[in-house]
């Protein structure tokens, strides 16, 4: 696990939105993971999870107040979270500016419908290309398909790992192009579900605000977080 930390980004969210969009001028690929607890926790069980966080071709972020958190612990100073519905609206700002292709894939039908009035209407230059909500059947023809499109950004929002790895099997498919898994933030984008008011956000807690109006996610923050962090302790006093 430590290897993923020596690989994660640690300067501001702004230094990474001017890489990115310096990638995107020049049309250089990006794979971009949104790292939390339960992503290092999958790779430390997978072998395919644990190569594509590894692999050259990925930038992970910190997404997860846990993993600042776990990283500072360590000695890797990360300087602040990079969250991915933050990312996904600096994207779609960016691609609305220069009228770049945006793909979308993942949410229900109904929430991806809402996502796609909000972009026409607050984000018009953005050349909105192809779109499927997460429930179709074949998504690996989904990618097949837009690989013959020259997109600029995809942002997949299928959920932690099934949306990296789509991405990462279908990657080299693409000469170009902005990558990113965004988990639940077509929800929050769209206005279906709120985001954490912005007190949470500022003390890093928009997890207990998640947990507060979804009581069944404790279960899983338990699992992916709490017991993440006494990994962590573990890591930091062999490290001693």
């Amino acid at each position: 696990m430590i290897e993923y930390f020596e690989k994660l980004y640690t300067k501001s969210a702004n230094d990474f939105y001017k890489d990115v969009e310096q990638n995107l001028k020049n049309e250089r690929k990006m794979f971009i993971i949104t790292a939390n607890p339960e992503t290092f926790t999958y790779g430390s069980n997978d072998k395919i999870i644990d190569e594509m966080l590894l692999n050259k071709k990925t930038t992970l972020i910190p997404d997860g107040i846990g993993i600042v958190k776990a990283s500072n612990m360590l000695n890797y100073r990360v300087k602040e979270r990079i969250t991915g519905i933050d990312l996904s609206e600096h994207l779609l700002k960016i691609c609305s500016e220069n009228k770049y292709k945006v793909a979308l894939l993942g949410a229900k039908e109904e929430v991806l419908k809402s996502l796609k009035e909000k972009i026409k209407k607050e984000y018009p230059g953005i050349k909105l290309i192809k779109t499927a909500n997460g429930y179709i059947k074949n998504k690996d023809e989904f990618f097949e398909k837009l690989s013959n499109t020259e997109v600029d950004v995809c942002l997949v929002a299928l959920g932690i790992p099934d949306q990296e790895l789509l991405i990462y099997k279908h990657l080299d498919k693409f000469k170009k192009g902005i990558f990113v898994g965004v988990g639940g933030s077509f929800d929050v984008m769209s206005g279906t579900k709120k985001r954490a008011p912005k007190i949470f956000q500022k003390l890093n807690l928009e997890w207990l605000y998640r947990i507060i109006k979804e009581p069944k996610r404790l279960k899983r923050f338990y699992n992916n977080n709490v017991k993440f962090m006494f990994k962590i302790r573990k890591l930091k006093r062999k490290a001693k």
